[in-house]
């Protein structure tokens, strides 16, 4: 991602490129930055040996595919086809030191016959020599391209369709379904929670003039529901059974829905009822009751008063309504939350014991208060392993600016060299083979992604900050060169931002 500003891609083979030089073969070859170097025009083109003008011209006169490896062995060194394939094997996945030493024999031999001086021998040979630690070839390299050129396109143009694709094929990739979920709301993608009485077992599309199926007029915008797959411990079959009864008739209320899915355990229904999912059930202003006017409201061939005989004989039988009947009556519970649905699973738990026989029905939905948003991200968080509602970050922000944090948004706008903060919840951390013991890590807050590098002395004396801590702030020196922004850490602090278990990708 920071080499992208650097070689700023400007056609499909650019993008080639940019998948086979972030290896550990070009790396450690020191072909990267000089290449970038070149692509930029900060440093001639220039080859080890004039003859290999042909072999390296599309990529500046640095090696960095396979086939260029092999290449260039025959026009240096005078390989056959037979002592190329050698090379090759050497350089694939049971990499040998001893043949490719003999190699490297030959390869000096070969050279030296064709009057190649010692200089650039030694380059040539680093060249392929390091492509032995990881060599990729062209062709694999154009087929990764293909699938990124495919999902960028796919994420700017469709994106509610490229993000529910993401959801529904978890786990997979490098970021967790909450960062991805974050990302998407930042590029303007509405995204909606688990509702019993809209999720599907899959993340799903909706539109927002409430049509069931997403259409191409263009007035109307498209949203992703949450699927019913991300409630921990909520089987599948148990999902299943729930849309097939839902399709089937809707359900009014909470102990309705216990009812007419048998299936549905007790810690089910009530890990449903803590993210929110049975919220819909409750209140006049739900999906639910919306629905069940809208549909009821389309029946013919009932009086006003047989309509709402069925409806109170459906009540009565605690079953669904049927959408061919009529008008709809008003639903209870006008202001439903997560405790009430919480309530209102305990009262259909224990609808034949004691435990609750002795206390009056309030006029509420339940006698408990709202949960405060901490206790909805606790709930989020331990639920699904996300929120669609606002980043933990914002919650803090006004703390944030008193501590002159600066938003991952307004980093851009700093100058290099400068003294700043940084502060977010840690997504990801990495410590690549080639960087030397440096640690680099991404911090998310409501605004998006900062990058912060921890050099090995401060990882050595933060080491259970950096590797263990959920929110981490960050003091150093900005970063921001070529367009890639960084800081460079000073300083490494805990932050208590909230007691919602966050998960990181972590040293992949």
């Amino acid at each position: 991602m920071s080499a992208l500003p650097r070689n700023r891609p400007k056609c499909f083979y650019d993008i080639v490129i940019q998948v086979a030089i972030i290896r550990p073969g070009p790396i450690v070859g020191k072909m990267m930055n000089p290449f970038l170097k070149r692509r930029q025009g900060l440093e001639p083109v220039n080859y080890a040996h004039p003859s290999l003008e042909p072999v390296l011209k599309r990529t500046l006169g640095v090696p960095l595919f396979q086939e260029q490896l092999l290449r260039m062995a025959m026009v240096v060194a005078d390989f056959s086809g037979g002592e190329a394939e050698e090379l090759r094997r050497a350089m694939g996945n049971k990499r040998s030191q001893a043949k490719m030493a003999a190699i490297e024999t030959r390869l000096r031999s070969g050279m030296t016959k064709n009057g190649i001086r010692q200089q650039a021998q030694d380059e040539i040979v680093q060249s392929i020599v390091s492509f032995a630690l990881y060599g990729f070839p062209e062709s694999h390299a154009a087929s990764f391209a293909l699938l990124a050129y495919a999902s960028a396109y796919l994420k700017c143009h469709y994106l509610a369709a490229f993000t529910a694709a993401l959801l529904n094929n978890q786990p997979m990739g490098f970021y967790h379904p909450a960062t991805i979920v974050k990302d998407a709301q930042r590029h303007g993608l509405r995204v909606r929670p688990v509702d019993v009485t809209r999720s599907y077992w899959p993340c799903t599309l909706e539109c927002e003039c409430g049509d069931e199926a997403p259409h191409n007029r263009p007035d109307c915008r498209i949203s992703m529901r949450m699927g019913l797959r991300y409630v921990r411990g909520l089987r599948e079959e148990t999902a299943l059974a729930l849309v097939s009864e839902r399709n089937r008739k809707i359900f009014f209320s909470v102990d309705n829905l216990a009812r007419r899915v048998p299936e549905l355990r007790r810690n089910e229904l009530n890990m449903l009822a803590q993210i929110g999912a049975l919220n819909g059930l409750g209140g006049p202003f739900s999906p639910s009751h919306q629905r069940f006017q809208a549909d009821l409201g389309k029946g013919a061939g009932f009086s006003r008063a047989d309509k709402s005989s069925e409806i109170n004989s459906a009540l009565a039988a605690n079953e669904g309504i049927d959408f061919g009947a009529a008008k709809a009556v008003p639903f209870p519970n006008p202001k439903f939350h997560r405790r009430d649905a919480l309530w209102q699973v305990e009262k259909a738990a224990w609808r034949e014991g004691s435990l609750l026989a002795d206390i009056a029905e309030p006029d509420s939905p339940s006698p408990l208060t709202q949960m405060t948003s901490e206790e909805r991200l606790i709930a989020d968080y331990h639920g699904t392993g996300l929120t669609v509602g606002a980043h933990p970050m914002l919650y803090r922000r006004e703390e944030m600016n008193r501590m002159r944090v600066v938003r991952a948004i307004d980093l851009c706008r700093l100058k290099h060299g400068q003294f700043t903060r940084i502060a977010g919840c840690v997504i990801a951390r990495q410590r690549p083979g080639t960087a030397n013991g440096f640690i680099f890590l991404s911090l998310e807050d409501e605004t998006g992604i900062s990058n912060a590098i921890i050099m090995p002395d401060l990882y050595d004396q933060n080491r259970l900050l950096v590797i263990h801590e959920r929110f981490l702030l960050i003091e150093g020196i900005l970063q921001n060169v070529e367009n890639v922004i960084s800081v460079k850490a000073l300083r490494v602090s805990r932050l208590e931002i909230t007691d919602a278990v966050t998960r990181s990708h972590d040293f992949h």
